[in-house]
């Protein structure tokens, strides 16, 4: 023959020997090691045009997804309700399906939305469930708390949600202030670890004057257990006509202000442990 393959001159012999070995269910990698072939190229050749093995077949992760795009397809389903049933892209469905004929429409065009509407409402309900199980799963994975674990979250929530002390703005004091009850919550239960007294606690209610103002200082009274006497007058964000509130409904219930009366120590300690936080995270790195 006109190619030439060096020590490998007996190539049709070899082929003949490759391709019984393949059709009787050889791999590419047990072919070489029984010819002792070291050559891809030349081993390429020599089972050109011979299908692998069924066995050596990588499986498809979306295989399952075309054999049943290919089956809806059959059935009359439209791309856009193939996509909502299934989750995958139309230009993958339009890859699997575009040697099938194209339906006859089945429904008219208010079925079909009907239909679709119902498949995006099932995907987005089973997107739902794995949200909700992930945040199971990641929130029981916390577990109880140590002093020092819960500490350090009180130091960090403070940290980003607390007044601080500025050079050109000297206020060592301590004041916390969120709209999320658990925040409020978790910064409460951090004040009982370092001991600080309930009776120094001061809260101011910050709420939009549109909002339910009366049910959301129950509603933060309620939450913190304290007395009304412990509550400053609320303050009222006034209404600008000009803009679309978008804080509205029964969840919200403005801000929370939690002001812990003589707090010019624990402020320090809060920022020097706020410092130690940094540095550790620096050296661990």
């Amino acid at each position: 023959m006109a190619q030439t393959y060096g020590k490998y001159a007996d190539f049709e012999g070899l082929r003949e020997r490759a391709v019984a070995l393949r059709r009787s269910g050889y791999s590419l990698r047990q072919i070489r090691d029984e010819l002792k072939i070291h050559n891809n190229d030349i081993l390429n050749q020599l089972v050109k045009g011979e299908p692998p093995p069924e066995w050596t077949k990588r499986p498809n992760a979306k295989d399952d997804l075309r054999d049943r795009a290919r089956e809806l397809r059959l059935q009359g389903w439209t791309y856009d309700r193939i996509q909502a049933e299934l989750g995958c892209s139309k230009s993958s469905i339009s890859l699997w399906v575009r040697d099938l004929p194209k339906p006859e429409p089945r429904y008219t065009p208010e079925e079909q939305r009907a239909l679709m509407n119902e498949g995006l409402a099932h995907l987005r309900a089973a997107r739902d469930r794995e949200r909700e199980e992930t945040k199971q799963r990641a929130a029981a994975a916390v577990g109880r708390l140590s002093d020092r674990e819960l500490f350090l979250v009180g130091v960090g929530l403070y940290w980003a949600e607390g007044a601080k002390d500025k050079p050109y703005n000297r206020r060592e004091s301590v004041t916390f202030v969120n709209s999320d009850p658990g925040m409020i919550r978790i910064f409460l239960a951090w004040l009982d670890l370092l001991r600080v007294e309930r009776e120094r606690l001061r809260f101011n209610v910050m709420i939009h004057e549109k909002a339910d103002v009366e049910g959301a200082e129950r509603y933060w009274a309620d939450l913190v257990g304290a007395d009304t006497s412990a509550f400053y007058k609320t303050t009222l964000k006034r209404h600008n006509p000009k803009t679309v509130r978008k804080n509205i409904g029964d969840t919200y219930r403005g801000c929370l202000v939690i002001k812990v009366l003589k707090g010019a120590d624990l402020y320090r300690r809060i920022e020097g442990t706020w410092y130690g936080i940094v540095l550790g995270a620096d050296s661990a790195t």
